[in-house]
């Protein structure tokens, strides 16, 4: 093989022309051929035993280029990855492959390169960093859920209201015929929950135990079911029971119940104040780390190639289909369900992988700009920390992932610890705002 050519094009891409000698095509057909030899059935031999060139008289002398082409490609491309010495990012793109009469093929392809960047900054980024405020309603409405959660069901007397649960019976009709899947008996149906059409839950309270009542309903246009959809149609209904929840009075009592380390409610509320603080400042770190490498993403200067945005990804979706997998669904059969190409999938992943793609590069450039090295001890470490998270012993985890990309994973950790650690937090635009108007 001869790399014949390797020229710089846009966006940190290359285009390589690599020629494949008559010789190592011829090679590649030879596998090809054994490869499927076995399936092949000529006249006046057994099935698998007639010779390359007696299958290729009688099908044509390129029978095999096609599967052949497939065998030298990828070598090739290595071959000129190797001679080029380029740091190829991604999948390459082939431009062209030509097999002239003598068999030498000519393979033009395109590959994205790691990209030359530059950081205009990177230390001193300043972001904006949420408020953090407890409010006294943020308080009762945690405590409202724990009420919630520790609530009791109880039969009730009274009218019907939004929020009980109601045990009924129905029967719908169309034209006074009664419809398939209308009808069902101690059926248990919590009002507001819009179980039902619209309608049937509203015009259902104010009933009583034992009450039936006739609900003129509209099925809504959109309906799954044709026959169903946009029609007009009577459902008749009977109350056999109504269920209420009925919350904890809250006392002390109740906060001894359902705390371990509070006895009155003024305590408990100091609690849930605390509590609700940590998450709001976890949550505010949360946006000021993603605001502050949104800036650092945008200081990136030099291009992102193709292949690199699109081996993203193909991370993301493997990903997604793996999750999918856990529940025994296949990614095939979710884009199905939500009406959804592959294209459209990856589509919909582009801008998410671009951040990613250019956050990660960044993070590299600016361990390279602090040199910052990766002792053995760190390595140790980083690898008995993926043991304690998977639950795995640590040699096991070094036969899957190699020392090298520990390094870059550690290596790139630092780098982003460097960048927030003298990231400066702004307050948000109408915080900010209020103050000057103060002054």
């Amino acid at each position: 093989m001869i790399l014949k050519s390797c020229e710089k094009k846009e966006k940190s891409t290359y285009g390589l022309v690599v020629e494949v000698t008559p010789d190592e095509f011829n090679a590649a057909i030879d596998q090809a051929y054994k490869k499927v030899k076995g399936q092949i059935a000529v006249p006046g031999f057994r099935k698998g035993k007639a010779p390359r060139k007696i299958v290729e008289s009688m099908y044509g002398a390129t029978i095999f280029y096609e599967d052949a082409a497939d065998i030298i490609v990828p070598v090739a491309m290595n071959f000129g990855a190797v001679e080029s010495k380029l740091n190829i990012v991604g999948q390459p793109t082939i431009d062209d492959i030509d097999i002239a009469e003598d068999k030498t093929v000519t393979l033009t392809y395109t590959v994205g390169v790691y990209p030359e960047i530059t950081l205009s900054e990177y230390k001193g980024i300043s972001a904006v960093k949420p408020a953090v405020e407890v409010t006294d309603s943020d308080i009762d409405t945690e405590i409202e859920k724990v009420r919630y959660q520790n609530a009791r069901i109880e039969t009730v007397s009274r009218p019907v209201i939004n929020g009980d649960t109601v045990n009924l019976n129905y029967c719908g009709t169309l034209d006074g015929v009664a419809f398939e899947g209308g009808t069902a008996e101690n059926y248990e149906l919590k009002i507001g929950s819009n179980t039902f059409i619209p309608g049937f839950e509203e015009k259902m309270q104010g009933m009583v135990t034992g009450e039936e009542r006739d609900l003129e309903l509209t099925f809504p246009t959109e309906y799954h079911s044709a026959e169903l959809a946009g029609k007009d149609v009577i459902f008749h209904v009977k109350v056999n029971e109504i269920k209420s929840q009925v919350l904890p009075e809250l006392d002390d009592e109740f906060v001894k119940d359902v705390s371990d380390d509070c006895d009155t409610v003024e305590d408990y509320r100091k609690q849930m104040a605390e509590t609700i603080r940590l998450n709001k400042e976890a949550a505010a770190h949360a946006t000021f780390e993603n605001n502050v490498m949104d800036k650092l993403v945008a200081a990136v200067e030099g291009d992102i190639p193709e292949s690199m945005i699109e081996a993203y990804i193909d991370n993301q979706v493997n990903n997604m289909r793996q999750n999918l997998a856990q529940y025994g669904m296949e990614l095939e059969m979710y884009l199905n369900m939500m009406n959804m190409t592959m294209e459209a999938f990856r589509g919909n992943m582009r801008e998410n992988a671009e951040k990613n793609a250019k956050s990660t590069v960044a993070l590299e450039k600016v361990a390279e700009l602090e040199n910052i090295e990766i002792s053995e001890e760190e390595i140790t470490e980083g690898f008995k920390e993926l043991s304690e998270r998977w639950g795995m012993d640590v040699e096991d985890i070094r036969k899957e992932i190699a020392d090298d990309m520990m390094i870059h994973d550690l290596k790139v950790r630092r780098a982003e610890r460097i960048v927030m650690d003298s990231a400066v937090a702004e307050a948000p635009a109408e915080e900010a705002a209020a103050e000057t108007t103060e002054e």
